[in-house]
């Protein structure tokens, strides 16, 4: 108790006031200082991107970027094999076109969470694009949405997979991208066989 008292003393002895009021007006600095805090951000936490616990053993932790909402597969159209040129066209710019992303090469129609990717939105720079290296470091840089998963260290591969696996449950695979190689290869079987069956066809005539 005398210790209470001697500190009471030196709050009088140092700021001219009474405890009551040195202690009034301490809480009501903390108080501002609070409301103050909480209305700005500062400029490092602006550009980091949202972090969620991640655990590959419930990848329903990993809730960055997805909507809670499952989309209905009889709304989703299927686009076959894309390559990421064409994928672009997915972007949100066509109203009339769905909002498609790709990670590790599987597109996924992300319509249903049109408030976090339509044009405008938070995450409106992952679609049109294969986005699978962002999600896997958590980034929102521009050089970092890519699907090039080389060089990622085996954290970052369980994010990636986690990620994965949270597109699945949430959203409908629509297709895959394939290289323009590919694309013009399939092309190129797609016009042969035709060939074939239109001579075969002939013959039979």
């Amino acid at each position: 108790m005398e210790l209470y008292w001697k500190a009471m003393e030196q709050i009088t002895w140092y700021t001219g006031l009474s405890p009551t009021a040195f202690f009034t007006i301490l809480a009501a600095m903390i108080f501002v200082f609070q409301m103050v805090s909480s209305m700005f951000v500062s400029p490092e936490e602006f550009n980091k991107p949202p972090t969620v616990p991640i655990s590959s053993s419930n990848p329903s932790n990993s809730n960055l970027f997805v909507n809670d909402s499952v989309a209905d597969p009889s709304q989703a159209v299927q686009v076959g094999r894309l390559t990421e040129q064409q994928l672009r066209a997915y972007n949100g710019s066509d109203p009339n076109k769905p909002l498609l992303m790709a990670i590790k090469g599987q597109i996924y129609d992300v319509s249903s969470g049109r408030m976090f990717y339509g044009p405008g939105s938070p995450y409106s720079m992952f679609v049109g694009k294969d986005a699978s290296r962002a999600l896997a470091l958590l980034s929102f840089k521009p050089e970092d949405i890519n699907g090039n998963i080389e060089g990622l260290s085996e954290e970052e591969l369980v994010i990636l997979q986690d990620w994965e696996y949270k597109f699945m449950e949430k959203y409908v695979k629509v297709g895959v991208l394939v290289s323009e190689a590919e694309l013009n290869e399939d092309s190129e079987n797609g016009h042969q066989n035709s060939e074939a069956v239109r001579e075969e066809h002939d013959k039979d005539q």
